[in-house]
């Protein structure tokens, strides 16, 4: 079965954008390849119990098993071992990355505490966009009960597109709430 948003997109955003921006053929508009989500852990990283709750928080979040990810080297500033856990990774495509981004539209962002809306300013020159959540639990998916730590979330959307206004114009198509200009 097809995510509703997946379908959304090819048969209405993709069309449109094609229209906005003048381009010869469809697949010439911005996509979006993947979302990659990371939890940082810090210090907790060295407990296992810890470690092991946020992975299955981030697991029923995404609908998939997340990458541990690793220090490179030891800083002993930061209380950092290399080879000790660093954060947790998982990286979305296809039919799940639309599952994930219908829900954090719908359903999450507007559960965030005194929500504005989203940076515009977040996207690189590529056209990727990343920003932060700061708390995990607006995912209705984890018990805010049984969450031991409010811990924030990491999100990059990693879409192919000739510029950052492609890329802008694609995410307002797909309902991303931005701050608009001249409101604070």
């Amino acid at each position: 079965m097809t995510p509703r948003l997946k379908e959304i997109y090819f048969k209405e955003i993709q069309p449109a954008l094609k229209a906005e921006f003048k381009l010869k053929n469809l697949n010439m508009g911005p996509k979006i390849k993947k979302i990659v989500l990371n939890m940082g852990l810090g210090l907790d990283g060295n407990d296992s119990k810890t470690l092991k709750s946020c992975e299955e928080d981030l697991a029923k979040i995404t609908g998939q098993k997340p990458v541990v990810t690793k220090f490179k080297k030891s800083v002993a500033n930061f209380k950092t071992r290399k080879g000790a856990s660093a954060g947790l990774k998982v990286t979305l495509r296809k039919n799940r990355m639309y599952e994930f981004l219908d829900r954090l539209v719908n359903i999450a962002l507007p559960r965030v505490k005194d929500f504005r809306g989203l940076s515009p300013n977040g996207f690189d020159k590529f056209g990727n966009y990343t920003f932060g959540i700061k708390e995990h639990i607006i995912f209705p998916e984890v018990s805010f009960d049984r969450a031991d730590k409010v811990r924030g979330l990491d999100i990059v959307i990693v879409i192919s597109s000739k510029n950052k206004d492609q890329s802008l114009a694609l995410l307002n198509k797909l309902n991303f709430p931005f701050i608009k200009k001249g409101e604070n």
